[in-house]
């Protein structure tokens, strides 16, 4: 990924993400985030919008499955991911450019909500892009490991739970 440019993006999704299937059954859903700054104006002694930036943004595979199914309109979002710029010719003929960001990750941002994360079902692909690129919603498990357990494993010392247990060494 040398030589790519990466951001980071806070903002609100404008719309549902809209899920599509390329022809040959690949997942894909399109969304726009729209972020704008606020600054404060002390002239004035208030708080002001600047100009909002629309940025148009897709993921692909199995992940847009879980953003279709987990991001709605209006939701606070922090994405990650890569810009892509794209030519194309419109219907008058004209020759245009469009920058999107092709999102690496996306989740809701927890500075004004709360959230509760599910873990979805393995379809068994690398990296979770695998998957048979059918229709159907992923099946969702709750999670109830620790996040920083390994899945299956059963840790009964908790860093966190026992004063004292783990001497001066952390755990991790």
């Amino acid at each position: 990924m040398a030589g790519e440019t990466v951001i980071t993006v806070v903002g609100n999704l404008t719309a549902d993400p809209e899920l599509r299937y390329t022809q040959n059954g690949l997942p894909v859903a399109n969304f726009t985030i729209a972020s704008t700054p606020r600054n404060f104006d002390r002239a004035a002694n208030e708080w002001k919008d600047g100009d909002a930036l629309f940025l148009r943004a897709s993921v692909w595979r199995e992940f847009a499955e879980h953003v279709a199914g987990s991001l709605t309109k209006g939701m606070r979002v922090i994405a990650q991911g890569r810009l892509r710029q794209r030519s194309y010719q419109d219907r008058e003929g004209n020759q245009r450019t469009a920058i999107e960001l092709e999102v690496d990750e996306i989740g809701p941002s927890l500075r004004y909500a709360t959230a509760q994360v599910t873990r979805a079902a393995s379809t068994g692909g690398a990296g979770g892009g695998g998957g048979g690129g059918g229709q159907s919603r992923p099946a969702q498990q709750q999670v109830s490991e620790e996040p920083w357990s390994t899945p299956g494993s059963s840790t009964s010392a908790d860093a966190w739970s026992t004063p004292g247990s783990f001497g001066d060494d952390t755990p991790f």
